[in-house]
């Protein structure tokens, strides 16, 4: 469900990126200091991801349930970085087009593991329950809050 809009937006926000390149007419150094960074980073840890838990799982795919390395820290690494790789794309080409779409692809991937969410909890029952406790839906201390008494969602 959620690969042929984030493949849609992958494509369209470099075609329309570099049609109006610099469109905004920012500065390089912004441009490029913040930009590849983040598409950089980005990439870095979405094929760290998608290693950790393998190409099948990555696509949907029942698998084992990962909860260490980069899932300790946020259920949702690949989304937080794809989300890092589009806005450095707005960022690197300043084109207003590309902010839109890239803004759209950050929403959906927002929106993605409410989506995903009741899935992994019937496959895979309350050994998810108790990860989503110790591990929160996007950025966070992991065990902080359950520590705490709070809810991770």
């Amino acid at each position: 469900m959620v690969w042929t809009p984030t493949v849609v937006i992958f494509v369209a926000a470099p075609i329309v990126g570099i049609i109006e390149w610099n469109a905004l007419d920012w500065f390089d150094w912004l441009r490029f200091g913040v930009g590849v960074p983040l598409i950089v980073g980005g990439n870095i840890i979405v094929w760290r991801g998608v290693f950790g838990i393998g190409m099948d799982a990555t696509s949907g795919a029942r698998g084992q349930l990962k909860t260490d390395g980069l899932y300790r820290y946020t259920r949702n690494p690949q989304y937080l970085a794809d989300m890092g790789i589009l806005t450095g794309w707005a960022v690197l080409s300043a084109s207003p087009s590309a902010w839109i779409i890239a803004a759209s692809g950050v929403a959906a991937l927002a929106l993605a593991p409410f989506a995903e969410e009741p899935w992994l909890e019937e496959i895979y029952g309350d050994p998810y329950r108790r990860y989503c406790k110790s591990a929160p839906r996007f950025l966070g201390v992991p065990g902080y809050l359950t520590e705490n008494g709070g809810e991770s969602r």
